[in-house]
């Protein structure tokens, strides 16, 4: 059971329950009974105007719910304090309950989830109507569970790029009627243009419809003025498509050659991307390419950062310091190994935390967390890290001292060195410590006059250790 944000809980008196009802672009008519019956009989409606627009005021002359409260923009901050407003409003006095509608699922990227954050999963009680995702899936004959999805709403579309791979289903919940050609432009620079990309509007509604073009094909049509009388053919639902659900087209056979319309706001875009020979190749296995990167020569190389990235195991949730952080790679292939992995760049240079930036938006991780500023001073007040790399910085007095102890006895650490001086500070430290020493060598093959020999970089040593096999050490008294 999800425990709720206790400071936020607290502030709603005990009895009161959120009921959380997902609605369709259907309306009132694709309610369950049990999901009418909340709805009917809420002392306070929170919605979205166009949720709220779905259910009507009033049915057999009786008025259906209490108060109605549209959702503020931006509704996050605003939340803790609409609901601690409206707590009383009835539902204490036996008049009804709090009601909040949300779109499909409200536990699929939806409210339910913040609501359950909140306040706790025993106060929300959630009646789901079919998702975005399984309505698509069902219409483009394709697999739930052989499905990416990446939600835009409220997030930066770059994310997507993470999840972009040859033949891989991919679902993007769009943020209005503009993503659909932000997300076309964003495949045609990654080398993913003649992938059909098909955007499907107000699915489950009477006007569902959808389209279906390459990618290149909607990035011209976003540019020139869009056709408002629709050019489609109709399926057996009745509603206008250029992509009959199930029909070769969606398969991947040729296109239909219709006028593409603009979308509607509320739309989903599906993509099963088709890479050109020369589009460059993303795995989310550490050990990108150097020039994946922009970077100053300042970064941790391929081979010794997929060995790095192996060391410092991530885990799905987990938090990363990536202490003289470069070009953020580190930090930044950490993040793409799952969704759920965060990280937070410490770069003391102006010049390069831009770069990181750019880096970490070009490689589908905006949400990187970038502390401009020298550590150790950068590191008080940041969230306690799950793992520690330092990859720049290390003979600064203190820092090894400050993430150590940063880690407060879990979690592990791994530091890379170049310079005779770092790594005498690395051998100090294993001395006291123990944990695993190594030296990294990759040597390159290059011309020697008519011939081939090995060019060896510098070495790097590299310094892993596991602060629980050490709770009762003070680095301080070594």
């Amino acid at each position: 059971m999800s425990s709720a944000d206790s400071s936020f809980a607290d502030s709603i008196p005990s009895a009161v329950r959120v009921t959380v009802v997902g609605i369709g672009a259907d309306g009132w008519a694709g309610l369950a009974p049990t999901a009418r019956e909340v709805v009917r009989g809420a002392a306070v409606l929170f919605g979205a105007d166009r949720q709220l627009a779905l259910v009507p005021e009033r049915i057999d002359g009786q008025p259906v719910g209490g108060r109605r409260v549209s959702w503020p923009s931006p509704l996050l901050p605003a939340l803790p304090r609409l609901l601690a407003g409206h707590a009383g409003t009835g539902a204490q006095a036996g008049q009804g309950e709090l009601c909040v509608l949300a779109s499909g699922d409200p536990m699929f990227f939806g409210i339910g989830t913040t609501l359950v954050r909140l306040l706790g999963a025993h106060r929300v009680r959630v009646l789901p109507h079919p998702s975005s995702l399984s309505l698509a899936c069902a219409r483009l004959g394709w697999a739930v569970d052989d499905v990416d999805v990446v939600s835009a709403v409220g997030r930066p579309l770059a994310q997507v790029q993470a999840a972009l791979a040859p033949r891989r289903r991919l679902l993007v919940l769009s943020s209005d009627r503009a993503t659909p050609v932000e997300f076309a432009t964003l495949l045609v620079g990654r080398g993913y243009g003649e992938s059909l990309l098909t955007v499907l509007d107000r699915l489950g509604g009477p006007d569902e419809a959808y389209q279906s073009a390459p990618a290149s094909a909607w990035v011209e049509a976003g540019a020139r003025a869009w056709v408002r009388a629709p050019a489609a053919v109709e399926h057996p639902g009745g509603a206008a498509s250029a992509v009959p659900p199930g029909s070769a087209v969606s398969q991947g056979s040729v296109v239909p050659q219709v006028p593409l319309r603009e979308p509607a706001d509320l739309n989903v875009v599906a993509v099963e991307p088709v890479p050109t020979p020369s589009a460059p190749h993303r795995s989310r296995t550490p050990g990108l390419p150097d020039d994946a990167f922009e970077h100053d020569g300042q970064i941790t190389r391929r081979e010794i950062r997929a060995v790095t990235l192996a060391r410092l195991g991530p885990v799905p949730g987990e938090l990363l310091w990536d202490v003289g952080s470069g070009s953020g790679s580190i930090a930044i292939e950490w993040m793409r190994t799952h969704g759920t992995c965060r990280a937070i760049a410490i770069e003391p240079r102006a010049e390069r935390a831009d770069r990181i930036r750019r880096n970490a938006t070009a490689l589908g991780v905006p949400a990187l967390r970038i502390v401009p500023g020298r550590a150790p001073e950068a590191l008080a007040g940041l969230p306690a890290p799950d793992a520690v790399f330092i990859g720049g910085g290390l003979t600064t007095p203190g820092l090894l001292d400050a993430c150590w102890a940063a880690l407060g006895g879990r979690g592990r650490l791994v530091a890379n060195a170049v310079t005779l001086e770092s790594e005498a500070l690395l051998v100090s430290w294993h001395a006291r410590l123990g944990g695993d020493l190594v030296r990294l060598s990759v040597s390159r093959a290059a011309p020697i006059g008519g011939f081939t020999g090995w060019r060896p970089a510098r070495p790097v040593t590299q310094w892993t250790v596991w602060p629980a096999a050490h709770r009762s050490v003070d680095p301080s008294k070594m």
